[in-house]
């Protein structure tokens, strides 16, 4: 927004110095500034004049600026207030060719809507009509935060875009600035002179400088305004030396609105104002604001305690956003906040009895161009607008022609509409007189536009067109234009003449040259020329004849065949005027002419197609296109080409016999364009290369059996096709075959669990599988009510039972095949019969099937529970306080049987302890065992009315507590006698020692003495005399030390003199001992071909010797025995056991003192598969030893010792 008076554009503003000191002067060329406290006085601008100041009499225009004094004092208080920006833009320096983004921000908590930013360069120009491609503004709104974020980014910068920018922001009554340099390096001299209005210019969209900020013009034109020193234009004297008349020029040139009221004040400032004695600096006369802007009156007192009121029109003014008072010192300011045309009046200020007075002229804002005049032609009798829009509505806009006022008036050609910010200029039926050039002038700026009226053109309605007549037929050129003349028609340049065959047609606008049976003469070139104008309508005739293709010589279809490999050539006569030109095509592609393989030759009288070399793709359709002027021809022509066949697909063979195979096959994709007329077949041994030939005749059909192969030889076959061109090339060998036959029949069929409603067998595979192998195995099975009679049932090879049935009868237990030697037989009948029976399935087919010697009752057999305890939990399991407990016990028994868990007799509580039960094991898992889950755990395994029971012993073991008490029993010497008491608490485990620890009575620090200390007393020596010790003692179990320790109460003293202390003597103790076994053996079950291991512990002093014997037999050097002794564990290890290694074994410890045995049972089981029928086990013969059965196993086993 501008100011009151001039400062350079691109000066920032410094802050405001004291009253009392003068500001600085501006650079070498410039007027010095006024003092920051004043605004510029009546003689700086009129009042209401724009921020275009004045027009110079060469046509250039300069800019007039506010003071320094007055930006400075707003940026100030803008400042200091800050009331709408949060983040203001900061100076930046750029290179010349880069970018530069400055950001401005607004909290809009407290709006009801968008504020309205502007960005000036200076403190005038509005960079909103500059935005193009060097210069974008943005704005965007974040909802979070309430920020409103305004960005200008000056896009590959200029050195003439340095200088000052400001950002100004409104809203309502609110106001805020900002003022920030922009540097940019690298910056050139000078350039000529540009006039003013250039730095607005915005080029088209079309040209290449479209959207340039251009302000080069600005700064160009103020150094040379500084370097020639122009006075100023002093309006209010050219106001008070200029005549009467040449008032409303001088108000217009010079923007003033307001003359009368201006010439009214005038007159009043022109009286002298008496020296006043309250007031040391009065007001000056006038002040002058741009409309929204800032103006500051001061005065000064000569008595700071004078009470000062200021006065608008008479009215005092009161405090407000508006209008903000500020003392300093002596001065008394105040501020008037966006001035609006309302503030345009007298203002005084009173202090004491005294007054002075001033006058604030507030003057409008420039009225800018913002839409330019454009250049317009038209006709004679036309109306003619031409069209303008300014910056304001209803803004008093002048118009000239080649220089001179227009005046509309009643009698006056031109009228003058105005529509809002639109001006028009009316010319009503304009004629050559009206070319001109029109300009329109505003305060703010100027547009010119050339208007050019010539006479009406003659239009073509209707031209000429060029025409192509077939021989014999009529030739019509008709034309029409606008007026309704005469004119002449010409062939070649000569005139028409008419005859019966030539007619020439004029009718109103239309004119016509008809000619009647058209002859190969009347071809040329046409004109018809309208009288009067210098235009012509040209035409061009061409008589034409249709081109013809012949195609006698070929067949009734048109088809040509060639043998592939050969050369053909086809030659199609052909005929028309102009000489048509043949294109030859084959699925919409143009078979062009030169040395391809397939290409085509033209001959004035004929066409041809020539393929060298001719290929199987070349079969299809051509087509051959004729085209002249006259029209055009077509035909189409097959070619086939006849080839051998493709060697056909891989064949497949679809079954296998001991020395023959079925194979089938599909005959060649491409046949060679020849029917198929037979096969040859091949064979080889698939690690053979030679290839025999198995048919001399042709095979009609796509399947073959060979004969006559070794059963367990792999082989392949291919095909050969042939069509009368010859034979085609192999196929691909087939999938290698071996010629096998089925297997033999599966044995031992056997059942190996019933249930109400399944039935699980198992079998063994067969004896003979033969080369093929075995693909797999079905269950079949039928009910005993499809037999027809007893006699259906019969022996087959082997002696076992077999039964006659329908197939129908047998039902499949399987839907696929399965590799397994098991399978049960789901959703049978309870209390049905039922007979099964088993095949081998391979590539040759299923095999004979093995059946089962007898029906199957489909109902389940109770079996007797059994509890199979794993040999660690035999003895007591013992674990540490906190250790998981996870203990998995397997069960035998059918139907599923019932679980019952006790511990001491009384149920498990089930929030302590979780026990989980399976079909085949029963787990019991404590997380985190505790002192109170040891305990004898019972379980008891119930089948109907069979019982089963064991039992666990489970040890929790803690640290123990510490002894009872600890007492010093005597002193003497260096020695100390201590006793203590077993502590109360073992940690439920035997105390194995103890750790004894003294500490001097100065330093209480702990030294071990003693560890591992079995007895309840010890002595402890070597003390150092003079010293007094405490002592305390451990309790250790096999969890370890105990947590705290029992210490004496009392201290034991080593005096220094006293009673020398005579050792006693002790006899040594004797350690010897007599063999004794801690721990005997256990009777043992071992499973046959799994390693077993007998364990003991012996103890006794001198060592004793260990011997094992097996039946009372010493076990000396067998390699299937490994024995061990570490630490008094004596381990007898038997590597795979059998049968014959059961027994009664011995362990024999002797030493000097004695001999002491033990004996133990070892039982070897073996695994047999059997049937579970009702009735006593039957086993089978063949017996095989399998793997020992585990806990989620679901077979049943038989064991036999």
């Amino acid at each position: 927004m501008p100011e009151p008076t001039k400062k350079e554009e691109n000066e920032v503003p410094a802050p405001a110095p004291p009253p009392e000191e003068p500001s600085k002067e501006k650079e070498a060329g410039t007027t010095p500034a006024k003092d920051e406290e004043e605004v510029s006085p009546p003689s700086a601008l009129p009042p209401g004049l724009g921020s275009r100041a004045l027009e110079r009499k060469d046509s250039e225009w300069s800019l007039g600026e506010s003071p320094v004094g007055e930006e400075q004092d707003k940026q100030n208080a803008n400042s200091q207030l800050s009331i709408l920006f949060v983040e203001k833009p900061q100076g930046g320096t750029v290179k010349v060719g880069e970018n530069i983004t400055f950001i401005a921000k607004v909290k809009a908590e407290d709006l009801l809507r968008k504020p309205t930013v502007k960005w000036f360069k200076g403190k005038w120009m509005d960079l909103a009509s500059k935005a193009g491609k060097h210069l974008q503004l943005k704005e965007t709104f974040e909802r979070h935060s309430r920020v409103y974020t305004f960005e200008m980014q000056i896009i590959k910068a200029k050195e003439n875009y340095a200088g000052n920018y400001r950002c100004e922001v409104t809203y309502k009554d609110k106001f805020d600035s900002c003022s920030f340099d922009l540097e940019v390096h690298e910056s050139t001299g000078t350039t000529p002179n540009i006039d003013i209005r250039s730095a607005f210019k915005r080029s088209g969209e079309g040209q290449d400088d479209a959207g340039e900020l251009d302000f080069s013009g600005l700064l160009k034109r103020r150094e040379v305004k500084q370097q020639e020193e122009e006075p100023e234009v002093d309006v209010w004297e050219l106001l008070k030396n200029a005549k009467p008349s040449e008032y409303e020029k001088i108000a217009f040139q010079y923007g003033i609105t307001d003359l009368r009221g201006m010439l009214k004040r005038l007159k009043r400032m022109r009286r002298v104002e008496k020296k006043s004695a309250a007031f040391a600096k009065i007001l000056d006369p006038a002040y002058q604001v741009d409309k929204g802007g800032r103006v500051r009156f001061m005065v000064e007192l000569a008595d700071p305690k004078l009470e000062v009121k200021w006065y608008k029109n008479g009215q005092e003014i009161r405090p407000s956003t508006k209008y903000i008072f500020e003392h300093k010192g002596c001065q008394r300011i105040l501020f008037i906040n966006n001035c609006q045309m309302t503030d345009d009046s007298e203002y005084y200020v009173t202090a004491g009895d005294e007054k002075c007075s001033t006058e604030l002229f507030v003057r409008e804002p420039p009225i800018m161009v913002t839409k330019q005049l454009e250049d317009t032609t038209a006709y004679c009798g036309e109306r003619v607008e031409l069209e303008c829009e300014v910056s304001e509505d209803d803004a008093n806009v002048k118009w000239f022609k080649n220089g001179e006022e227009i005046i509309p008036g009643p009698k006056s050609r031109y009228r003058i509409r105005v529509e809002g910010k639109k001006h028009f200029l009316i010319i009503e039926g304009a004629t050559k007189a009206d070319s001109a050039e029109y300009s329109v002038m505003t305060t703010g700026g100027q547009s010119s536009a050339k208007l050019t009226v010539d006479l009406k053109p003659l239009k073509i309605l209707t031209p000429l067109t060029d025409q192509t007549v077939n021989l014999g037929k009529e030739i019509c050129l008709k034309c029409e234009i606008s007026e309704n003349i005469t004119g002449k028609w010409t062939k070649n340049g000569l005139p028409v003449q008419e005859s019966d065959r030539l007619k020439v047609v004029h009718k109103g606008r239309i004119h016509k040259l008809v000619i009647a049976n058209a002859l190969i003469e009347d071809e040329g070139d046409y004109v018809f020329a309208p009288d009067a104008y210098n235009v012509t309508l040209p035409a061009k005739v061409h008589v034409v004849d249709p081109p013809k293709i012949i195609l006698d010589g070929l067949d009734a279809d048109n088809t040509v065949t060639v043998i592939a490999g050969s050369k053909l050539r086809l030659e199609i006569p052909i005929s028309g005027e102009p000489p048509p030109k043949a294109i030859w095509s084959r699925a919409d592609k143009a078979i062009m002419e030169g040395s391809g393989r397939i290409r085509a030759e033209s001959y004035p009288d004929s066409s041809t197609l020539v393929i060298d070399v001719a290929e199987r793709d070349d079969s299809g359709v051509y087509h051959i296109n004729l085209k002249n002027e006259a029209g055009e021809a077509h035909a189409s022509i097959k070619i086939k080409v006849v080839d051998l066949p493709d060697p056909p697909v891989a064949p497949t063979v679809t079954e296998v016999g001991d020395d023959w195979c079925i194979m089938k096959w599909e005959p060649p994709a491409y046949d060679g364009g020849s029917p198929i007329l037979g096969y040859f077949i091949e064979r080889k041994k698939k690690q053979s290369s030679r290839w025999m030939r198995l048919n001399f005749d042709l095979c009609k059909e796509t399947t073959f059996e060979p004969k006559k192969m070794i059963e367990g030889v792999a082989y392949e076959v291919r095909i050969f096709a042939v069509n009368a061109i010859g034979i085609s090339k192999p196929s691909m060998p087939s999938r290698p075959f071996v010629p096998l036959a089925v297997t033999s029949p599966p044995t031992l069929l056997a059942v190996d669990s019933v249930t109400d409603t399944t039935v699980t067998m198992k079998w063994r595979p067969p004896d003979q599988i033969g080369a093929a192998g075995l693909d797999g195995y079905v269950l079949e099975y039928c009910f005993e009510g499809c037999l027809k009679s007893t006699s259906a049932k019969q022996s087959d090879e082997n002696g076992e039972a077999a039964y006659d049935l329908p197939a129908d009868n047998w039902l499949p237990a399987n839907k696929d095949l399965i590799d397994k030697t098991k399978f049960t037989i789901t959703d049978l009948p309870t209390d049905s019969k039922i007979f099964v029976r088993v095949k081998a399935i391979n590539a040759a087919g299923a095999s004979e099937p093995k059946y089962y010697s007898q029906p199957i009752l489909v109902k389940e057999i109770i079996e007797p529970p059994k509890i199979r305890i794993p040999r660690h939990l035999k003895q007591t399991y013992i674990r540490r306080v906190g250790e998981a407990v996870n203990l998995v016990i397997p069960f035998q028994g059918k139907p599923r049987p019932e679980l019952t868990w006790k511990k001491d007799g009384v149920e498990i509580d089930k929030n302590q302890i979780n026990i989980r039960n399976s079909e085949t094991d029963t787990i019991i898992f404590i997380r985190k065992a505790e002192r109170s889950h040891s305990g004898k755990y019972d379980l008891q395994v119930k089948v109907d009315k069979f019982v089963e029971t064991a039992s666990i012993d489970i040890q929790i073991v803690d640290r123990p507590g510490p002894p009872q008490s600890v007492k010093i029993e005597d002193v003497w010497g260096e020695n100390v006698a201590l006793t203590w008491t077993p502590p109360k608490d073992d940690g439920n485990a035997a105390i194995t020692g103890y750790t004894i620890q003294k500490a001097d009575k100065k330093s209480m620090e702990w030294f071990t003495v003693i560890e591992h200390y079995h007895r309840t007393n010890a002595t402890i020596t070597e003390l150092v005399i003079g010293n007094e010790y405490y002592f305390r003692v451990f309790s250790e179990n096999m969890c370890g030390l105990s947590e705290d320790a029992t210490m004496t109460k009392e201290s034991a003293v080593i005096a220094k003199d006293g009673k020398i202390y005579k050792n006693p003597v002790y006899e040594d103790f004797d350690f010897s001992e007599a063999p004794m076994f801690t721990q005997p053996l256990v009777n043992t079950y071992a499973i046959a071909g799994y390693n077993a291991t007998l364990n003991c512990s012996v103890r006794g002093n001198p060592k004793p010797k260990i011997t094992w014997m097996k039946n009372k037999v010493a076990i000396v050097d067998d390699p299937r025995y490994r024995m061990f002794s570490n630490q008094g564990v004596c381990t007898l290890e038997i590597r795979k056991p059998s049968p014959y290694d059961g027994g009664t074994y011995c362990c024999k410890a002797v030493n000097d003192l004695g001999t002491v045995e033990i004996e133990c049972k070892l039982e070897v089981k073996v695994i047999y598969q059997g049937v579970d029928t009702p009735g006593q086990p039957v086993f089978l013969e063949g017996q095989q030893q399998v793997d020992s059965p585990s806990a989620g196993s679901s077979c049943k086993a038989y064991l036999q010792t």
